[in-house]
């Protein structure tokens, strides 16, 4: 179903106001907003694999410029809203990627213990608030064999625009649900018999590479926010701590780049 749209204000696309906003995305699409149950999938490939994923799509917003063809999995049946370049930026606030984006709705998230009763590796993310540390460690996990993902009330959306956007949609792929805040947020995990490891910078803390697992014990490897790290609170409470040896004076690596190294680690054997 195609419509023109030549106002920025046209009620219609409401839904793709303010994308760069984090802040204003996070209250709309957050429970009790008025775009709760929605999320923003930018570019063709995420949109692709949101369908493939079995998301529902609301609509579509197309650049008129654009000079790729829409892509045939996207149903003819919903809105596709085209607009101008000037009228797209100044509704969503972007240059939108490719110039594709689309308004999914989402699933119901999994309670967390549903996901740590058929999981071996998983990582615990606290206060990781960047959408694209986000991204990076959503795609890392995905494909280096990290079975879920669990976040802290304080941690970002995986399904946050640029969060799908650096991970390719791969959020998709990797399920993913919610936990409390750290520590008691960790006891549905301890009750599922996961043997805890914090990743620091700690130079006390045990090389990564002396870090051993079978295929089948059950390890969580939690993550901290990018500068901080883990609370002292939460760091209290794990059974190890893994640090990646570091050289020439740096301290520490980006979280992104700390995890895809110790996904690697932990899941080798």
């Amino acid at each position: 179903m195609k419509v023109s749209i030549i106002d920025p204000a046209d009620p219609r696309i409401l839904d793709y106001i303010g994308l760069r906003d984090q802040q204003l995305r996070r209250q709309r699409e957050a429970p009790g907003g008025d775009l709760a149950g929605v999320f923003i999938a930018e570019g063709a490939l995420v949109v692709e694999r949101a369908l493939h994923a079995g998301y529902e799509l609301k609509s579509v917003l197309i650049d008129a410029t654009r000079g790729e063809p829409i892509p045939d999995v996207v149903p003819r049946d919903v809105p596709h809203y085209f607009a101008g370049g000037a009228v797209v930026n100044e509704v969503t606030g972007i240059h939108l990627h490719r110039g594709l984006i689309s308004v999914f709705y989402r699933k119901e998230l999994p309670l967390a213990e549903e996901l740590l009763a058929e999981s071996r590796r998983v990582v615990v993310l606290e206060n990781v608030t960047n959408p694209t540390n986000m991204g990076v460690i959503v795609r890392s996990a995905a494909g280096l064999g990290i079975d879920a993902l669990l976040l802290d009330p304080r941690s970002c959306d995986p399904l946050y625009r640029r969060a799908l956007r650096v991970a390719m949609g791969e959020a998709f792929s990797l399920p993913h649900a919610r936990v409390g805040y750290l520590p008691p947020g960790l006891d549905p995990v301890r009750r599922h018999g996961f043997r805890i490891a914090a990743l620091t910078p700690d130079g006390g803390a045990t090389p990564i590479d002396d870090f051993k697992a079978s295929a089948d014990e059950r390890v969580a490897l939690l993550l901290g926010a990018e500068g901080p790290g883990l609370t002292p609170a939460t760091l209290d409470v794990v059974d190890e701590r893994l640090t990646i040896p570091m050289r020439g004076g740096v301290d520490s690596l980006n979280v992104g780049a700390a995890a895809a190294i110790a996904f690697y680690a932990i899941t080798r054997g």
